[in-house]
């Protein structure tokens, strides 16, 4: 009752689930677009008007990749992916030490950082090892509250209790790839046959011929897979592809978070929605023409969330402040990979989190730039092309409530000597039947102002007729509680290394986007200048070169555990005290694809 949580015995452990729908197959998305160095770029046509002309989805084409420089790298090792490696924590040592053994490598394993801390302690890191080694169905019975297996003590998961609570979560629509597959299961028309008696069984009683045989779950074949590993206490209920977007987002967030919080970093939902800006450069002005250069601006938006750096005092926590972002968190909810077009929409929108991520990174210091401030179209009053004047609900009434733009004649204002003296004042607002003029004739009936009445407390907002209304510029796409910094960029460098944490099906992997300061330029409607280099013609920017980890496959521990190392390495590098320019701005070591 109060509090207590009961704990049930593994005698209460269900078989196997019937009638259960066939798995959903795990196809893995595969886009590597190249970029040919050794012959001419198609330059004719503008990158930005040739980019606005997409309006779907499955528009798009590796002509479009091709035209931004795209050139992936594939299945990377992590010493690519981490520009300085030396953030990465060794990939061996540290099974079967000690946390004493931890502590002593701690001078060289700690470094300071840009948030005036010290990176998180070797000790840190084998608790996270330690954790995420726990194998999934000990976990799951941690979570479960269930009786562990005879001979073994209850898993205690610290840190990684959400992660695995996540994971538990998915578990209903996905196996367990960290387990050997089931063994194909019978039909109901044709029961089970008995198990094959062992030596150790053979003195033993016989179960009575009729008896109910026991599922596959707990038949006689289970002490061999009790050996191997722990029993299964988890099944798959349902299909992957109709999993909820949120269980995945969820299990992503928490496996981040678990390396995140020691650096001072954060997982943040944007209070702005992600966009990635356009702006098509001038048209070539016409000596005929007297209108000015026409720019077109457009967006395409990203359903990412940020990794920015936490605030550091109270204040700041409270009001929200936020730092960086430092990378993009990208879990997508497809499961349908089966052509390349598909696989190209997937890969489309991770690009798009990353140039997303480069353009707030690129704020720092600059002042907001909000479309169309100062245009004439965005100050000036019109309806139509025509002459102007009242419209809609305007024409019943003489002026708009909370309007700041009208601007009240000497004919409509009201005076002290308009009303007779012998006559009372008449309240504002008033529906009177009869209206008295200076001489005293009666006059048609005045129509009311449109609004509230004089008597009640006017309102501080105007309404949504009134805001329509009125003639402004778009609306800002800048977050005003966010402090936009490129933290861990090189100092000097021309271009910017962003992360992108992406996801699909229970499958993570890191995307290291080295994105040059031209494209962000000719991204914000700068002209395009064509290069010319050993007689080849190419962009201004040269390329976008991507590097991408392997797919690291969650479920399976040998694969999280590498996937902590590389996430580590990726938040410490960027949360690094950044104090000297680093080199000469082509990297800050020699690697093979840099």
């Amino acid at each position: 009752m109060f509090g207590v949580n009961f704990i049930h015995s593994s005698s209460e452990l269900a078989p196997p689930p019937k009638d259960v729908p066939p798995p959903t197959p795990i196809r893995l998305p595969r886009c590597s677009p190249q970029l040919d160095e050794s012959s001419d770029q198609d330059v004719q046509t503008s990158l930005v008007r040739y980019l606005q002309r997409l309006q779907r989805p499955t528009e798009l084409r590796e002509s479009h990749f091709a035209a931004l420089g795209v050139h992936l790298h594939s299945d990377v090792p992590a010493e690519e992916i981490v520009p300085i490696p030396s953030y990465l924590p060794s990939s061996i040592g540290w099974d079967g030490i000690s946390m004493d053994e931890a502590y002593s490598r701690d001078a060289t394993f700690r470094y300071p950082m840009s948030n005036g801390g010290r990176s998180p302690d070797a000790r840190a890191y084998l608790d996270r090892r330690n954790e995420l080694s726990i194998p999934n169905q000990d976990a799951f019975r941690t979570i479960r509250r269930i009786k562990p297996e005879a001979g073994k003590q209850q898993r205690r998961l610290g840190n990684s209790y959400e992660f695995f609570k996540q994971m538990e979560i998915m578990a209903a629509y996905w196996d367990d790839t960290s387990l050997p597959p089931l063994p194909a299961e019978t039909q109901e028309q044709s029961p089970p046959l008995p198990p094959r008696p062992t030596e150790a069984d053979a003195g033993a009683e016989q179960p009575a011929t009729g008896a109910a045989p026991e599922s596959n779950a707990r038949s006689e074949a289970d002490p061999e897979s009790e050996s191997q590993g722990p029993q299964q206490v988890t099944y798959r209920t349902s299909v992957g592809a109709q999993m909820p977007p949120d269980f995945r987002h969820n299990f992503i967030s928490a496996f981040v978070k678990l390396v995140s919080y020691g650096f001072g970093c954060n997982i943040f939902p944007p209070r702005v929605e992600p966009r990635l800006q356009l702006l098509s450069p001038p048209t070539k002005k016409s000596s005929k023409s007297k209108a000015p250069p026409n720019q077109v601006a457009s967006y395409f938006p990203s359903g990412c969330v940020y990794l920015a750096k936490a605030p550091t005092t109270r204040e700041a926590a409270r009001a929200g402040v936020t730092e960086g972002p430092i990378a993009a968190v990208s879990a997508r909810n497809t499961t349908n990979f089966k052509s390349s077009a598909e696989s190209n929409i997937d890969f489309g929108r991770e690009l798009i989190a990353a140039l997303i991520i480069a353009q707030h990174r690129a704020r720092e210091g600059q002042p907001e730039k909000r479309y169309g401030e100062g245009k004439w179209w965005a100050t000036e009053k019109r309806w139509g092309g025509g002459e102007g004047g009242p419209i809609g609900r305007e024409v019943d009434g003489d002026s708009i409530v909370g309007d700041k733009d009208a601007v009240e004649s000497d004919a409509e204002r009201p005076s002290s000597s308009s009303t007779p003296q012998n006559q009372p004042e008449e309240k504002a607002g008033s529906s009177s039947s009869l209206s008295l003029t200076k001489g005293g004739k009666a006059s048609l009936p005045s129509i009311p102002m449109r609004g509230q009445p004089a008597s009640k407390k006017p309102r501080k907002n105007m309404s949504i007729y009134d805001s329509y209304r009125m003639v402004r510029p778009p609306s800002t796409n800048w977050d005003r509680k966010a402090i936009y910094k490129a933290v861990g960029r090189p100092r000097g460098a021309d271009y910017d290394d962003v992360f992108v944490l992406s996801s699909v099906f229970h499958h993570f992997s890191i995307l290291r986007v080295r994105v040059p300061n031209q494209l962000l330029k000719v991204f914000a409607g700068e002209a395009e200048d064509v290069v010319e280099t050993d007689g080849k013609k190419g962009r201004s920017w040269g390329k976008l070169e991507i590097w991408r980890s392997k797919w690291f496959d969650l479920f399976v521990v040998e694969d999280r555990l590498e996937a902590m190392r590389l996430l580590w390495g990726v938040i410490g590098y960027s949360m690094r005290k950044d104090e000297e320019p680093e080199g000469d701005g082509s990297g800050d070591v020699p690697m093979k694809n840099a």
